[in-house]
């Protein structure tokens, strides 16, 4: 079967090459359409507004419709216009029903239509943005735009000429927006800068920022995200018929798993991508050079929407593929829970077969996956073994699957991915000119399977099942702990155990284990013996790095990578426990030697010195909670206060501490890493320092001989 033949999984209906739908009062929905030689198209499909309710109200103008099997919410309401369905929502409070409140998606999970189908990414149309403003006030130098077909303009802004005014730039914006006609917007903090800031500019200019398909300004709502442990707010700003990405929240998506990244400045992930970048100018450099080489200065703002460019076409592969399942739209993708999906794929099919839906579970707590240590220091010859696709393999072998899904979707869907993702990776190894969609598919496909364990333990999931989940991670941890048991029985070091694997190092005949190991365990359930490691350096529970045999430093915990470190005390820990695996452990005296030297020469440039916090709270309620003495002053919020910039919970504030004694309080003797001059240094070392000493004595255990070995007691 093609992938996209699944209508489970990609929906129904077969429409294809639909970029855009838009709710169209009273009763329709507007579909824009690229068709293939690049033209768009307009079509208008009747919609009723629509919601399920356990027990129908007596309210006019409402169709009823009972639904198939016994689950609590049994009838369906459809109403003639949004009007009506806004009525019927607020003469339904404390009773029983659930509805979508947005109506594109209301639109899409009822005809079974999604975004994309018959398209592969690069037929989308896609425009890039960046502004360049004046430091601390706003005002606008210059506008930035490109698209994916290599198109590039810059509109620099100089208000001493009338034809280059912000006014004229912001209407040349709105009228290449038209022109050009892009489905897709993309910027790099585009929601909580960009945006805001064209915004505020063509309301001053008293210009219509026109960027809807319908010659309409964006308009935005206040929304957040969760990434992690972080919150984050910002203003979700929406196009009539386009879709705003913005590569800032890509990037802390792809960052959740990752932790790769120092910050989510543009500079900072573009470097790590290595995206080119050379030549690329401070905020304070931009500035100057658009006062004194006007040349230098359009360089750098191409260089920017160009990076901006790049960066989109990497990490939205998965997305647009998500766009073309999902009854959301392409923006909407982007930021919706994986759960939230998986929910919406289920509730589509449940209502196109006109089946009831079940109500929301009562959550509860359940114990999580078998982690253990057995072992602190380094470690040689170690292999790694693990169960593939441990919850989704656990599901499908025990039968683990929601109780109130009548239909049997749950098992259907996950059987379908796990295979299909098999299909795409095979396809993707064969290369040619799909190569990318197929890396895109397999990647969408791995991140449902992986999901679909969560979904069950999720409280707004309506097939969430709380016993389910509880009983996948306890044959979880039984199936890790028979694995424990088996290797430890035939002579095998167990090092640490992680959720679905164990690190051991092998007893002399180690060769057969895993033929051994497979039978011991149930049908279905797969081990793969998939690396081996010269050293493994065994700190605590889930910390812990590796040594590949390629001399590459591997490192896993937030003990041992920490961002809430300089980046200098990171890259004294890698150096240190690659010295220890390497068996040179000797060397970690000259290596802080080194260090410390660097630091009372003022060697280093801020940005291995420089700490980045991340708000949390906004600066009213921090404020607040210093009053009640609720909390600690903390450096960061202090110097945003400072700043008189309008930081928001989410924003993240780079600073360096300054002084002449190594205990010093932060919050008094710190400085934006923004305002450090190079000729001037003031970062204080003897703080820096003894920071560096603490991590020597932090390692002196594992450094006190050559193996560093110490068995955990």
């Amino acid at each position: 079967m093609a992938f996209e033949e699944n209508k489970v999984l990609f929906g129904h209906d077969p429409t294809e090459r639909i970029v855009a739908a838009e709710f169209q009062e009273p009763d329709g929905a507007v579909l824009f359409i690229r068709n293939p030689d690049g033209s768009n198209a307009v079509r208008r499909v009747a919609f009723q507004p629509f919601l399920w309710c356990g027990e129908p109200p007596p309210v006019e103008n409402v169709g009823v419709r009972r639904l198939e099997g016994d689950l609590p919410l049994a009838f369906l309401l459809e109403c003639e216009s949004w009007r009506d369905f806004s009525k019927l929502r607020a003469s339904l409070k404390g009773s029983r029903y659930y509805a979508l409140s947005d109506p594109v998606q209301q639109f899409l999970l009822s005809t079974g239509m999604t975004l994309f189908k018959g398209m592969q990414f690069e037929d989308l149309r896609r425009m890039q943005l960046a502004v360049e403003m004046f430091p601390g006030e706003g005002h606008l130098l210059a506008i930035a735009l490109s698209d994916n077909t290599g198109w590039e303009e810059v509109l620099f802004i100089d208000p001493a000429n009338p034809a280059l005014s912000e006014q004229a730039a912001l209407e040349k914006l709105t009228a290449l927006v038209q022109e050009r006609d892009p489905d897709i917007i993309e910027g790099h903090e585009l929601f909580r800068t960009i945006l805001p800031c064209l915004a505020a500019r063509a309301k001053r200019a008293r210009t219509k920022l026109a960027l809807g398909r319908d010659g309409s300004a964006p308009r935005s709502r206040p929304s957040r995200l969760q990434f992690a442990e972080r919150t984050v707010n910002y203003p979700k700003f929406q196009a009539h018929g386009r879709h705003f990405v913005d590569t800032s929240l890509l990037s802390q998506f792809y960052d959740i798993t990752a932790r790769e990244l120092e910050n989510y400045e543009l500079g900072e992930v573009a470097r790590h991508f290595h995206i080119p970048g050379e030549g690329a100018l401070s905020e304070r450099e931009a500035h100057a050079a658009y006062l004194e080489d006007p040349p230098l200065f359009l360089r750098h703002a191409s260089r920017t929407v160009r990076r901006t460019r790049e960066l989109a076409a990497l990490l939205s592969g998965s997305y647009f593929v998500q766009a073309k399942i999902f009854p959301y739209s392409y923006q909407d993708a982007v930021v919706r829970g994986n759960a939230t999906k998986i929910d919406a794929l289920l509730v589509r099919e449940y209502y196109r077969r006109g089946h009831s839906l079940p109500d929301l579970p009562v959550a509860r707590d359940f114990e999580g996956g078998y982690t253990a240590i057995f072992f602190t220091g380094v470690a040689r010859d170690v292999w790694h073994c693990d169960v593939a696709s441990l919850y989704p393999s656990v599901m499908l072998c025990f039968d683990c699957f929601p109780a109130s899904d009548k239909l049997g979707l749950f098992k259907g869907l996950l059987t379908d991915l796990r295979q299909f993702r098999l299909e795409a990776k095979t396809k993707m190894r064969e290369g040619g000119p799909q190569r990318s969609y197929y890396h895109a598919l397999q990647s969408t496909f791995k991140i449902l399977i992986n999901s679909f364990y969560g979904y069950l333990g999720f409280s707004q999931a309506h097939f969430a099942d709380f016993d389910a989940a509880s009983r996948v991670t306890q044959i979880g941890r039984d199936l890790l702990k028979t694995m424990l048991e088996w290797l430890q029985a035939r002579g095998a070091t167990v090092v640490e155990v992680d959720t679905d694997g164990v690190y051991f190092i092998p007893p002399p005949n180690g060769a057969e284990l895993q033929k051994g190991l497979e039978a011991a365990l149930p049908c279905g359930i797969d081990v793969e013996f998939d690396a081996k490691y010269p050293a493994m350096f065994s700190y605590k529970a889930k910390n812990y790095a590796l040594l590949t045999g390629e001399g590459e430093l591997v490192i896993r915990g937030g003990a041992l990578r920490s961002r809430g470190l300089e980046k200098f005390q990171r890259l004294f820990m890698e150096e240190t426990i690659k010295l220890l695996l390497e068996g040179k452990g000797a060397g970690v005296e000259a290596l802080r030697a080194e260090f410390e030297e660097n630091i009372r020469g003022r060697r280093w440039p801020i940005e291995l010195l420089m700490k980045t916090d991340t708000l949390q709270d906004s600066l009213g309620q921090y404020a607040r909670k210093i009053e009640a003495s609720a909390r600690n002053r903390a450096a960061a919020y202090e110097l945003a206060l400072k700043s008189g910039r309008d930081f928001q919970p989410g924003d993240q504030v780079s600073y360096y501490i300054t002084g002449a004694k190594k205990s010093v309080p932060a919050y008094e003797n710190s400085k934006l890493a923004t305002e450090w001059n190079a000729e001037a240094r003031d970062e204080n070392i003897e703080y820096y320092a003894a920071k560096l000493n603490d991590l020597v004595k932090k390692f002196a255990a594992f450094t006190t001989a050559e193996t560093g070995q110490m068995p955990l007691l």
